[in-house]
């Protein structure tokens, strides 16, 4: 029989609702009978693609006897972590605060009043190793809250209280805004900050030595396993390149540790070398054995990663992986009306009609199955990709066993290493990988798929909306693919599904319908980007415009007046018990950290001054982590550039459809070097919004009837040219 969960739409709670757990959903009604029944509350956080929640769901919650002890002694909840990131982020504080560490399924246990007072991650279902099992913490935790309650509610009250303490607003930040705390009392706003400036460098210059120490000489990366596709880094690194310039010592030594790590991703197993796109993580530190889950906000920042590391470097290499991934998402993870998916599940079934599940099956091969498909190129195919007639995977990195006898797809040659022990050029060598590539890929669809999470996140959007706008600036459309298009009709559906025009208020996600819950932090500030993104790609003022509301939205219902920086949730929630302000730029960036990047973006388009105080407040709110523990925020720190920089545009004059326009556009886009603010003087709707706020763009026109280029640097603008050779000239 079903329970309540039967009710919801988010699919990891659906996957729940004929558990015999009697699982309820955060709301009142969980809540009003805890404190009915006086009982704890047992909360449960995942979502639909996670290999390990599947684990703990078919070993416990699926368990007549374990829910049977949850039924009698708890109230048990079930969360979507991408539903209510605010949620998650509380008590994930906590059980990080508690044990160490993190992760998901997130188990936590909640006094009536939600207040934590045991938690863990996942539970074996016997005592393992010494560790208890899952049956055995739950009749414990019973016979405490029988016993001794008052301990375990005390624990709640001080768990608490530590991390209020942690997260809470800190009186000495109120000083002076928190803009400068160095100035001495009374000193003014505006004066010259060389303490941040030399804060700030500082901080650099660390996170750049620290990536250079941390750096896999062998597969890439930083650090051991397991290796994480953690984007920010790369982002600093990128900008690193662009501050000191790609010829600089650090400049080239930061274009290397980005690119080997993007080209190690590409050839390992965490690449998915049929489909496209790239999986969550790898297990092992040579990028072979992934889990297999795919997230949008993945595809999203790694593609963005390789069209960097195509702008710093020129090679071609990077702007075919970054066609990988679009290609990928536009086949899999985009929605008929235009919005993005959340993500593909680890998980399959192992046969179509079977009951059996395991993570990869979808995804892996016997070398007898790529005979059969392949017939006598599946040796060709099989030297290329690390094929081995027992399975390449070692029995160390499959502790369950399901990979055994199965191969992931891994480039172990290059294509001319390739060609040559195939007696081939390159070029038919290539000719016979695709083909084969496609066969396989055709094949594999008629597998039993992996779950697809169809809800469609505000957040997750603004991230793949960023990434094909800029896209379509860096490969443009010639191949077909309509980045910008595609890009736009994102837009178009959060505008028209999650987006209350009148409030000017986001909400969090759409899955048969808009979702309960109200945008986060993060769906403003990633959102905003994108908007921000798509009019340097289009130069539509309305997408600059929204943004524009939205940031005022945005600073309306989470900006910290005290300390500054935002905080994830807004304040209006009586549930959540801790507000935080997220100071880590994890597989996702901290809503601060792009939103402090987004204040200067649209400081430096309308001369708001207090927009940049606000950017530069967010800077400060979070300068003792970052002076500390700069590889802790590298995506914060990219947003140091334009607050001690001085301002930098480059205005075209001219018709944004027009020829002569698109080819300075490309001009601009083919430079990697500092941020610009890209504007376009079009005569019409959208210079006239811009001249209101900035009425030195008024008077920029074309000159001889031609699009225009005028580059502003330092408080004053070069002479203007009309000519994509002179505009690089001007760029370099």
């Amino acid at each position: 029989m079903a329970n309540v969960l039967a009710a919801e739409k988010s699919p990891y709670l659906l996957q729940h609702a004929t558990n015999p757990v009697h699982w309820l959903p955060w709301g009142e009604a969980a809540f009003a009978r805890a404190r009915a029944e006086q009982k704890p509350i047992f909360l449960s956080i995942g979502y639909s693609t996670c290999h390990w929640c599947h684990v703990m769901a078919h070993e416990s919650f699926e368990n007549e006897a374990t829910a049977q002890i949850l039924n009698e002694h708890f109230v048990a909840i079930k969360v979507d972590r991408e539903e209510r990131p605010d949620v998650d982020k509380v008590y994930m504080a906590y059980v990080q605060a508690m044990t160490g560490h993190g992760g998901w399924p997130l188990s936590a246990w909640l006094t009536p009043d939600l207040k934590p007072f045991y938690g863990g991650t996942y539970y074996p279902p016997a005592d393992r190793h010494g560790r208890p099992g899952f049956p055995a913490i739950l009749q414990a935790i019973a016979r405490g809250w029988s016993t001794e309650r008052e301990k375990l509610v005390a624990e709640g009250e001080r768990a608490l209280a530590t991390l209020r303490d942690y997260y809470g607003p800190k009186p000495e930040a109120a000083a002076d805004h928190g803009s400068n705390p160095d100035l001495p009392p009374g000193a003014a706003a505006s004066a010259p900050i060389p303490p941040l400036l030399e804060a700030a460098s500082g901080a650099l210059e660390r996170s750049f030595q620290y990536f250079f120490e941390s750096f896999d000489p062998e597969h890439a990366g930083f650090g051991g396993a397991p290796k994480f596709p953690r984007a920010s880094n790369l982002n600093l690194l990128f900008r690193l390149t662009a501050l000191q310039g790609p010829r600089s010592e650090i400049g080239q030594q930061s274009i290397r540790l980005a690119t080997a790590t993007l080209r190690a991703m590409a050839r390992g197993g965490m690449h998915d070398h049929l489909g496209g796109g790239y999986h969550r993580y790898s297990v092992d530190a040579g990028w072979f054995v992934p889990h297999f889950e795919k997230m949008l906000y993945d595809q999203a920042q790694i593609a963005v990663n390789c069209l960097e590391a195509r702008q710093a470097t020129g090679d071609e290499r990077f702007a075919w992986m970054a066609r990988d991934i679009f290609a990928y998402v536009a086949r899999d993870l985009t929605g008929p009306a235009g919005g993005f998916f959340t993500a593909e599940d680890a998980d399959s079934l192992v046969a179509a009609g079977g009951t059996e599940h395991a993570e990869g099956a979808f995804y892996v091969w016997t070398k007898d199955e790529l005979r059969a498909a392949l017939g006598a190129k599946a040796d060709f195919f099989g030297a290329h990709f690390g094929v081995e007639a027992e399975g390449n995977v070692p029995s160390q990195l499959d502790p369950q066993g399901e990979l055994r006898g199965k191969n992931i797809l891994v480039q172990r040659r290059s294509l001319a290493e390739t060609a040559q022990a195939a007696g081939l050029d390159a070029e038919a060598a290539n000719d016979q990988l695709i083909t084969a590539v496609e066969q396989l890929l055709a094949l594999r669809s008629r597998r039993p798929r992996p779950l697809l999470d169809d809800k469609i996140v505000t957040a997750n959007n603004g991230l793949m909306i960023s990434a094909l706008a800029r896209a379509h600036q860096v490969l443009g459309d010639d191949d077909g693919a309509d980045y910008l298009g595609r890009a736009v009709r994102a837009a178009d559906f959060v505008e028209r599904e999650l987006h209350d025009p009148v409030r000017h208020v986001l909400f969090r996600s759409w899955r048969e319908g808009r979702g309960a819950a109200a945008g986060f932090a993060e769906d403003y500030a990633y959102f905003i980007q994108g908007l921000l993104d798509l009019y340097e790609a289009s130069f539509s003022i309305r997408w600059l415009q929204w943004a524009r509301r939205l940031q005022d939205t945005m600073d309306r219902l989470f900006w910290d007046e005290v300390g500054g920086g935002y905080f994830n949730s807004a304040g209006d929630d009586p549930h959540i018990i801790l507000r935080l302000k997220e100071d880590y730029d994890g597989a996702e960036p901290a809503p601060s950290s792009v939103a402090a990047l987004n204040l200067l973006r649209l400081a430096a388009v309308d001369d708001d001054p207090a927009c940049r105080e606000r950017g530069r407040r967010t800077l400060e709110a979070f300068r003792a982590r970052w002076s500390a523990t700069p590889q802790a925020m590298p995506q914060l720190l990219c947003a140091l550039e334009l607050a001690l920089e001085p301002p930098r545009h480059v205005v075209l004059a001219g018709n944004p459809a027009a020829a002569d326009f698109k080819a300075l556009v490309a001009a601009v886009h083919t430079s990697f070097g500092p941020r610009r603010t890209l504007l376009a003087a079009d005569g019409g709707e959208g210079q006239a919004w811009l001249a209101q706020r900035a009425p030195w763009l008024a008077a920029m026109r074309p000159l001889d009837g031609r699009a225009t280029a005028y580059v502003c640097e330092e408080f004053s603008c070069q002479a203007p040219v009309n000519t994509p050779e002179e505009l690089r000239r001007m760029l370099a």
